[in-house]
């Protein structure tokens, strides 16, 4: 009976596929990375199709606002692990499929090459560009195919990755994430985003870890010191009248005043650069101090209304009440940390940010909506985009299994598999809204699946080795575990301690480095081998590489004519909820 149940079950996929596709399908292992919004579609298609072992990984758990388009969870589960009961719910739709659910990163050193050998096919359902990236190195380092998705709104994307035949995540560039220049943050903001990325800084002074804050003072310059780090400092400790009070006099009086007349003693004379500044009255901010500390414990319990703008006032009293909260958190030793579904830093960051836009006379202040959006480049995700692009990474799942059991993969990829592109609206010939183009072939200066050297123009008097291997490695190459080579010299390996002395000196200082010198970095973690060609320049724009470094710049000087065409061709790929909206661009409508 269960035997007939089962077939039961299989009766239109074996009929669409035929019984040895559908069976190669059925026993074939899958890893699915991402639990949430494509990978709840993604995991229940799979299920259904007949797919039995598929292995799933997820490092959040479920947030209320998950609910309203991952719908694999409900009220009861939030709180709890996305993999686990992503798991727990698609097993009840297909009793006969068997998932692993690991509550874990995808980047941890247990989830290595050999532990990515054993599936047939990794099928992605990620948020972000570095955990793609990571994925990305090692199914190309392991020799499984990948299928890569991502939405933005409306708009959605599904293509594949094979080593050595198709493009692979990297090959084209990304957008970079904005890093603003700490003087336009500390001194001089003129847009809500300059007042937001503050109070994500000022959260870390406070509740987070202070050196990390931009606005930590360690310099030895005292004219540049703040008149707040102190008193803010003293919130992990107190959070009552006396110490919120002296906190909020320091940010939104004192400073701003400080500021006033460092400007009026500046001995620049552009009119241009003048910010018209206002410190809030110390009036104002005693008298909504006051306010919050005689509310009842109810009050204190309701969520603010996350689409109005509030006043300075209430934005006082928001950031006092969240003071608190995250203060009891502090006590139990938890490490506050930027996360944009975590509600109380939101209304930190709202509150703080909005407080700082009102020092400063031309910037509007915004909704608790509006700075998450912004805080977190949130584009908001459409349940049924999601729907749309897993069930085109199945169809692609099809296609790159039945390559694999007749031979033909990965030869004919580029044949058989596509990228395809979600539109909002019709495009092409044809008025569609799928449209599909060939998959791109590997691009030569990729430094991830194809050439192995890249240029970096930096200021070599002013970077230190240490600065090099966190900033430039990995920070922006997504290196796991670098170690880095000068010719036969070892500059840096993280398991020995003799090399362990070159990170505090500067690079030119190194005596086997020099303007044009080749290093040999290699991630142990990736199996990625890397040539970089330093080039000295002591004259890089700090407004438009504020980390100190330009990446690519002589490739791109070469190259820019052939970067103009593969542009044009697509843009490629876009992310759920960091970028932009731009509608992806194909080559031509199928």
């Amino acid at each position: 009976i269960k035997f007939k149940l089962l077939m039961a079950r299989y009766d239109d996929a074996i009929c669409a596929l035929g019984s040895d596709q559908f069976d190669y399908i059925r026993k074939a292992k899958l890893l699915v990375v991402g639990s949430g919004g494509i990978g709840c579609e993604l995991l229940k298609n799979l299920v259904l199709l007949g797919c039995e072992s598929i292995t799933t990984i997820d490092l959040d758990t479920i947030d209320v606002s998950n609910l309203n388009r991952q719908f694999l969870f409900r009220k009861r589960h939030v709180g709890m692990s996305k993999a686990i009961v992503a798991r727990e719910v698609c097993e009840e739709f297909n009793p006969s499929a068997k998932i692993e659910a690991e509550k874990a990163n995808v980047k941890e050193s247990r989830f290595g090459i050999e532990w990515f050998r054993q599936f047939e096919a990794v099928i992605n359902a990620l948020d972000n560009v570095e955990a793609r990236r990571h994925v990305n190195r090692m199914c190309l380092a392991s020799k499984v195919p990948l299928i890569e998705a991502g939405t933005t709104g409306y708009l959605g994307q599904v293509f594949c990755i094979a080593k050595g035949e198709t493009a692979c995540y990297e090959c084209f560039p990304k957008p970079q994430k904005k890093v603003y220049p700490i003087c336009t943050i500390r001194s001089t903001p003129d847009k809500p985003v300059h007042c937001i990325v503050w109070a994500k800084e000022l959260l870390k002074l406070a509740f987070g870890i202070q050196q990390d804050s931009m606005l930590h003072d360690d310099g030895e310059d005292t004219r540049q010191h703040s008149v707040f780090g102190t008193s803010v400092s003293k919130l992990r400790i107190e959070v009552s009248f006396n110490t919120l009070n002296a906190a909020f006099i320091a940010l939104f009086h004192t400073e701003i005043i400080r500021q006033i007349a460092l400007q009026e003693h500046s001995p620049t004379g552009d009119v241009a650069n003048i910010v018209e500044r206002k410190p809030i009255e110390t009036s104002v901010i005693e008298s909504a101090l006051r306010r919050s500390c005689s509310v009842t414990n109810e009050t204190r319990e309701k969520m603010p209304d996350d689409r109005a703008v509030w006043s300075v006032d209430e934005s006082i009293y928001q950031l006092a009440e969240v003071c608190r909260r995250l203060r009891e958190r502090c006590s139990k030793k938890e490490i506050i940390e930027f996360d944009k579904d975590d509600n109380d830093v939101m209304v930190f960051v709202a509150a703080a940010a909005n407080l700082r836009a009102a020092n400063y006379v031309k910037i509007p202040l915004q909704s608790l909506y509006d700075a998450k959006g912004i805080a977190g480049n949130i584009i908001p995700a459409i349940a049924t985009t999601n729907a749309i692009v897993a069930a085109l990474q199945t169809s692609q799942l099809v296609k790159l299994l039945g390559l694999k059991r007749s031979g033909l993969y990965p030869s004919q990829v580029r044949k058989s598999c596509a990228y395809v592109a979600c539109n909002r609206l019709v495009v092409g010939r044809g008025l569609f809204l799928l449209n599909s183009t060939s998959l791109d072939e590997p691009q030569p200066n990729c430094f991830v699946c194809r050439a192995s050297q890249i240029d970096i123009s930096l200021d070599m008097n002013k970077m230190s080795l240490k600065t090099f291997v966190d900033n430039v490695l990995i920070k922006h190459l997504n290196f796991l575990k670098p170690a880095v080579d000068a010719g036969d010299s070892g500059l840096y390996d993280p398991d020995d301690e003799r090399l362990q002395c070159f990170l505090a000196l500067n690079l030119a200082e190194i005596s086997s480095l020099s303007d044009g010198v080749m290093l040999a970095a290699t991630d142990f973690a990736t199996d990625l081998e890397l040539s970089i060609v330093l080039h000295h320049k002591s004259d890089l724009d700090p407004e438009k590489y504020p980390l100190g470094f330009a990446m690519f710049e002589d490739i791109n000087k070469c190259d820019t004519a052939e970067q103009d065409k593969s542009s044009k061709k697509r843009a490629f790929p876009k992310d759920d909820a960091f970028q932009e909206s731009e509608e992806p661009l194909t080559k031509k409508a199928k």
